[in-house]
């Protein structure tokens, strides 16, 4: 049991009947008091401790800085664990997004007076959101790049993760283009190894790529992994256009906060494609840590263009409520007469919508269910549901494309696959799967 004193300087910030202003953030946290805490000290504690509090008295604290910058628990409820702290907009910097995270995700999840603390939102003033560029194309930038209007795109990640040479990977690439895949990514862990040179890789895996688009007729996508210490980046990212790319891909969370706004602050004329890789350390518990409806809505802000958020079906965790939130134009109020909360496609001032990506243990068999719960703007990218077919990469991705197209259509996956080999094979492989 923790003993805990009366510390005025974490008191006092409950007021259940104040309004949040137009320029207030709202938090709102999942906790966990430790034994022997009251839920009301753990709020006021997280909400002192994030701001302007400290654990004990101190000389340096006058009146001015309670009355003006002082934080407040608008709303707590012990049987839902949940709390709602706004916090006077002039807390925070515009334009910084690691100043924010310090602020409302920093000391708290490591106080002794939580046993749990989960940052669930966070709902931002419109100065806030106006500071930032957001997506410079977004879902229509994207569409209207690719010329595909209206259903999902198709992608795929080259596999095995790690171990193919430049020539290998490209020719993987151009099988699974001249199938009918839109996309070809690289994975989360590739940049340049011994085995698989960045700058040689990026030269074969474009020509390749120019050779498919003359063949089909159709835009071809190569999205190659820059992630990288950011000067290196930078400088992969202008090999990558220089070369003809269009694209870049970054693991957002690896490189930070800090990274990802200057790669997006530089202009660089590349459609951003943010990886999760890592996320689950924050997210997985619903306990404790940061959810993936905020990582989503930080990465908006800066301004990626597409983001991986889960595909409810596949291998990750993620359960279909939070991925659909994440993905859908939902309204969900954090507070009564607040804003509604910001998802990737939610009107958001002038900021572009961002395109959702669908990944991880996907296959053929799992479009349906994944396009009735997330609808057409959606990337759907498979890995092994591609390259694991049974008769390879071309027949890998036009299964891929074939379940699209039988799901745009209102036909059922059976029904389609009777006059669609490369379906049928699918099904079969993966069946119950």
């Amino acid at each position: 049991m923790i003993s805990m004193q009366k510390k005025e300087a974490y008191t006092g910030f409950t007021n259940k009947k104040y309004k949040p202003k137009e320029t207030d953030f709202v938090a709102e946290f999942r906790v966990e008091p430790a034994r022997g805490v009251s839920f009301k000290t753990s709020a006021e504690a997280i909400a002192g401790e994030s701001s302007v509090g400290t654990w004990t008295d101190v000389c340096t604290s006058v009146p001015r800085i309670r009355k003006t910058l002082a934080p407040t628990v608008v709303y707590s409820n012990p049987k839902t664990k949940t709390i709602r702290i706004a916090y006077p907009g002039d807390l925070f910097e515009e334009g910084n997004i690691p100043q924010l995270m310090s602020s409302i995700a920093g000391n708290v999840f490591g106080m002794k007076i939580v046993n749990n603390l989960r940052l669930e939102d966070i709902n931002f003033p419109d100065f806030y959101i106006k500071s930032f560029k957001g997506p410079a194309f977004g879902i229509p930038g994207i569409r209207s790049f690719t010329g595909v209007e209206d259903r999902p795109l198709v992608g795929t990640i080259i596999k095995p993760k790690l171990g193919l040479n430049e020539k290998e990977h490209a020719k993987a690439a151009y099988n699974a283009w001249l199938g009918g895949c839109d996309i070809v990514k690289d994975d989360e862990n590739l940049s340049s190894m011994k085995f698989n040179n960045f700058e040689k890789r990026i030269k074969q895996t474009l020509k390749m790529r120019n050779t498919c688009e003359k063949e089909t007729g159709e835009v071809k996508i190569y999205m190659p992994n820059v992630t990288a210490p950011y000067k290196e980046m930078v400088r992969r990212a202008k090999f990558v256009r220089e070369h003809g790319g269009d694209y870049m891909m970054v693991d957002v969370l690896t490189v930070g906060w800090s990274a990802l706004q200057e790669l997006r602050n530089e202009n660089l004329g590349l459609i951003i494609h943010a990886h999760r890789a890592g996320h689950a350390a924050f997210t997985r518990s619903h306990r404790h840590g940061i959810s993936m409806l905020l990582i989503a809505k930080l990465c908006r802000l800066i301004g990626v263009d597409q983001l991986h958020i889960g595909a409810i079906v596949g291998k990750m965790e993620g359960g279909k409520r939070e991925v659909q939130f994440i993905d859908q134009e939902v309204e969900k109020q954090l507070i009564e007469a607040s804003p509604a909360d910001h998802v990737l496609k939610e009107d958001w001032l002038d900021l572009k919508p961002v395109f959702a990506v669908a990944s991880g243990g996907v296959h053929p068999g799992k479009i349906p269910a994944m396009m009735k719960y997330m609808g057409n703007d959606i990337i759907i990218q498979a890995g092994g549901g591609v390259h694991g077919h049974p008769n390879g990469s071309i027949a890998g991705a036009k299964a891929m494309r074939q379940a699209v197209s039988a799901t745009m259509h209102g036909v059922s996956l059976e029904d389609f696959s009777k006059a669609n080999k490369e379906l049928a094979q699918a099904l079969k492989k993966w069946k119950g799967i």
